[in-house]
């Protein structure tokens, strides 16, 4: 619980960041490093609080307040083994995760809730600096083999839960790294990619086989994956949802995931720019207001753009909950992020109704229109034009960053599989498929999701996994994260 009465003492703490102007000119992480003190009194402002509702807001069942008094403690070694047992990666989500167990803290009714990302995150790389986290190979060998198909957060969460099992694993990734759109969706301002590397170092380290640039079902035989005694499908929801108005086919609307995905590329060195997906110079219009949104934003501004305008087509958050959205549910209320910091134009309630192109195709402006709200005839929220409310927008690049309608057929047709009406591929409870040895997690089942929900999926999925092929199980499933002994 951290210390008695420590939440009346220590305020709530934020990491730092570099000026906006500073660390535009990189693709590195801007955070400044927060001292072990005040580290301490961080994890002190754990309130015993009696029901800890962090953990109905945590997807992986994270045992918040143990580890938080660990960090108290300052038995930093302690309070990685108790993070571990529920989470594989929290240098992941501690960068990443949006943080629901923060809307969900006890203090956060009356104070700034627990920094309990920003504590997962220095748990982890406090456990790398430190060398405690290293290769776990298991004991035994079942003689079993699985394969898993995506080596996104479910896919890699998946692949060490069952190889600890003592199963034999290989992960199969179409690109060229092993990531998914850990590697290719998230700038590297928000987590640079050797933090995805030094866990895949020990991942195979652990046994783990990665086998990348290889496209189950398109270069690699459907009829060879069926070799295996178990598959485990994360291949994600990549199906990008289309803006189809007047002018979609100009050049200059590029969906989102193909822009970031070529710019991590670049920094990498994997690729070279190109003037289609760059931004110099550009007045660029990001359509989508998510996360994604944000990181073409922040993607645009390092481009060196002219302009960066954002539109969303749901009306502006309030800045405080309202009467309908009380704690500890996940607040409905504006955002910004580090990107919007950095400069933007955000617009809501705006809808684009055409992309207007010059002789030569080529993207020259958006006309939009303002839009209202309003409750339909079934009780539900009907959008609605507001007339005389049509304007220009001077554009070179529109990015859609609309999200994704589900997974590429490929695989459940070949393999067939069933689908939801959402078009994932349907699982029951056990996250098993109508093909009884072909399993499913993450988004590729449950649709576009966060991050700390696939690391969650992959998990349950393995346990699953595990006790279809064994009988019986020793992997967790999510409750039952106890103490380990230290």
């Amino acid at each position: 619980m951290g210390k008695l009465r420590g939440f009346l003492e220590y305020e709530r703490a934020e990491e730092e960041t570099y000026a906006a102007p500073e660390r535009l000119k990189s693709y590195k992480e801007f955070t400044k490093d927060l001292d072990n003190e005040e580290l301490n009194k961080q994890g002190g402002r754990c309130m015993d609080c009696g029901i800890p509702f962090c953990h109905s807001g945590c997807p992986v069942g994270n045992l918040i307040p143990d580890f938080n008094d660990a960090v108290y403690q300052n038995d930093w070694q302690r309070a990685l083994k108790i993070l571990h047992t529920t989470n594989n990666f929290p240098e992941f989500t501690g960068r990443l995760c949006p943080a629901p167990c923060e809307s969900a803290c006890v203090l956060g009714i009356i104070e700034p809730p627990v920094a309990i990302e920003m504590i997962e995150k220095y748990i982890a790389e406090r456990g790398f600096k430190e060398g405690w986290i290293k290769p776990e190979p298991p004991a035994h060998r079942t003689g079993k083999t699985i394969a898993v198909v995506g080596s996104g957060p479910a896919g890699l969460a998946a692949a060490q839960q069952l190889n600890r099992a003592g199963h034999s694993v290989t992960v199969f990734e179409r690109d060229k790294k092993v990531g998914g759109l850990l590697r290719y969706g998230i700038p590297d301002f928000k987590m640079e990619k050797h933090v995805i590397d030094r866990r895949i170092e020990v991942m195979e380290g652990e046994g783990i086989t990665f086998k990348t640039n290889t496209n189950v079902g398109v270069d690699y035989e459907i009829e060879k994956l069926k070799e295996f005694d178990a598959i485990v499908l994360c291949g994600g929801a990549t199906q990008r949802r289309p803006l189809p108005i007047p002018g979609a086919d100009a050049e200059g609307v590029v969906q989102a995931m193909e822009f970031l995905k070529r710019n991590n590329e670049v920094v990498d060195g994997l690729a070279e720019t190109t003037e289609r997906l760059h931004a110099k110079g550009k007045n660029v219009i990001v359509i989508g207001g998510g996360d994604t949104g944000s990181d073409c934003v922040g993607t645009s501004n390092r481009h060196g753009a002219k302009s960066v305008t954002n539109f969303e087509i749901m009306p502006m958050p309030p800045e405080s909950r309202t009467i309908d959205n009380p704690w500890p549910y996940w607040p409905f209320t504006l955002k910004t992020s580090s990107s919007h910091e950095e400069g933007v134009n955000r617009n809501w309630s705006i809808s684009t109704k055409e992309f207007i192109k010059d002789k030569s195709g080529k993207l020259t402006a958006l006309k939009t229109v303002k839009i209202e709200w309003v409750k339909g005839e079934n009780g539900r929220p009907k959008l609605q034009e507001v007339p005389n409310s049509e304007k220009e927008w001077p554009c070179d690049l529109a990015l859609l960053a609309l999200g994704f309608t589900g997974p590429e057929k490929t695989l459940s047709e070949k393999l067939g599989l069933d689908l939801d009406n959402r078009t994932n591929i349907k699982a029951n409870k056990k996250y098993q498929t109508n093909v009884p040895n072909i399993f499913t997690a993450g988004d590729m089942r449950r649709g576009q999701s966060l991050i700390v929900w696939a690391i969650s999926e992959g998990r349950e999925a393995a346990y699953h996994v595990d006790k279809y092929l064994m009988g019986k199980t020793k992997l967790r499933t999510k409750g039952q994260g106890d103490l380990p002994a230290v």
